[in-house]
């Protein structure tokens, strides 16, 4: 009895020491890993190595490698950079790269711009477009093809001949319209946006401007010359008239005065002959 509780003591104690020695030895390991973990670090780490450089990241940081030489260190950032992707677990938040296509994207399966040499269709980055659809250069997209689109004919201009719309009896006639939408690379060309078309009028004649220009100038002159011949020859009438009566008032002033002749009743006066 006591030799069979004496091997069972042996056996406890030899577990115990197994036990120890392993979880020794994952303590070794994990310094291995991970040499000089630190809880004070820097850049939004949580943990981190002087190594390896984060470990971990603070809450709502995402968590990327990022390659320098031979050697991945472990950086935490607010927003994955571009060509990666966030996925956010219950644990770590992480960054993933898109496809090789893509130099960003929503998720790996969803490109939101491609790389150079690829157009986006659909989220996905591709070196030809589909049919029905064209590869845009500029916005380097797969986009629906755009056919020219032009407005309504405008009503016909009046009837004209070298600009003007008299002297003539036949003439041309125009009417335009606008274009509303222009055509993509491999959209339908415009249509023409003018047309003209042969018309006849009535003949009439076209009054010359500078005839009619000269005539009125000649009617203002000679308007004008007849007002200065009047106003001369009333001011000569006027001054003939105030020499006239000056001659007179002179005339008058120097003959002397004419004696009265007697009237009938002063010759029928009886005279004395008594003397």
């Amino acid at each position: 009895m006591q030799l069979r509780l004496i091997s069972w003591f042996f056996i406890a104690l030899n577990f115990m020491e197994y036990i120890g020695s392993q979880h020794a030895s994952r303590v070794r390991r994990q310094g291995r890993m991970h040499p000089n973990v630190s809880q004070g670090c820097q850049g939004g780490c949580a943990t981190c190595s002087d190594y390896n450089g984060c470990l971990s990241c603070k809450p709502r940081l995402f968590f990327v490698l990022e390659r320098i030489g031979m050697k991945q260190i472990g950086v935490c950032l607010s927003s994955c950079p571009s060509g990666y992707y966030g996925t956010r677990y219950p644990d770590i938040n992480k960054c993933a790269k898109c496809k090789a296509d893509c130099d960003t994207c929503f998720t790996r399966n969803f490109c939101t711009k491609c790389k150079s040499g690829f157009y986006l269709y659909s989220g996905k980055c591709l070196e030809k477009c589909p049919d029905g659809l064209e590869a845009n250069n500029h916005t380097m997209e797969c986009t629906s093809i755009v056919h020219c689109e032009a407005s309504e004919w405008s009503p016909w201009s009046p009837c004209t001949k070298k600009g003007k719309t008299c002297g003539f009896k036949r003439g041309n006639e125009v009417r335009v319209r606008e274009i509303v939408q222009h055509p993509s690379a491999r959209g339908n060309p415009c249509p023409a946006t003018s047309e003209s078309r042969k018309c006849m009028v009535q003949r009439k004649r076209c009054q010359k401007e500078g005839k009619g220009k000269k005539n009125r100038e000649e009617k203002r002159k000679k308007s004008n010359k007849d007002e200065s011949k009047e106003s001369r020859q009333e001011s000569k009438g006027r001054a003939a008239r105030r020499q006239n009566r000056e001659q007179r008032e002179n005339n008058n002033k120097t003959q002397p005065k004419k004696r009265k002749a007697p009237s009938k009743e002063q010759d029928l006066t009886p005279v004395d002959t008594a003397h």
